[in-house]
């Protein structure tokens, strides 16, 4: 059996710090790594009454670029094609909900953790258009 890739590794980690930072601020987890269809959720949970679609990108300290230039329009494309599976399949269309990204870099014994609440809006990939209602 061959060794866990260390990028990997540092993702996962990476996801766990960013799921303790949501629970510290009262947010509930609802799923990790949520997957239908080829498309993925890294962490869908519950800020009160808003459902939150929220992106971990996970970056070692002096890896080329910050964690949040990974969020790109064609990966805010696929959050929303997720996301909508994900209401389609649960009913969960009147509920109000939202994407943020979580930016992680490790430190020393640590993880800092960046948190972008509303990281984009479906305005911002669709231009208004009706992608995001069920039909």
């Amino acid at each position: 059996m061959s060794p866990i890739p260390r990028h990997l590794i540092l993702g996962r980690s990476g996801e766990d710090a960013a799921a303790r930072h949501l629970r510290g601020l009262g947010m509930r987890i609802l799923h990790r790594n949520w997957s239908k269809r080829g498309l993925e959720l890294d962490i869908i949970c519950q800020d009160r009454d808003t459902l939150v679609f929220a992106e971990v990108k996970t970056r070692s300290p002096g890896s080329r670029g910050v964690p949040g230039q990974a969020l790109t329009a064609s990966k805010q494309s696929k959050l929303a094609r997720a996301a909508a599976l994900f209401l389609s399949e649960r009913d969960l269309w009147a509920m109000p909900c939202r994407f943020d990204l979580l930016s992680v870099t490790p430190t020393e014994g640590s993880f800092c953790v960046e948190h972008l609440k509303n990281a984009f809006t479906l305005d911002d990939i669709q231009g208004g258009g009706t992608m995001w209602q069920p039909f």
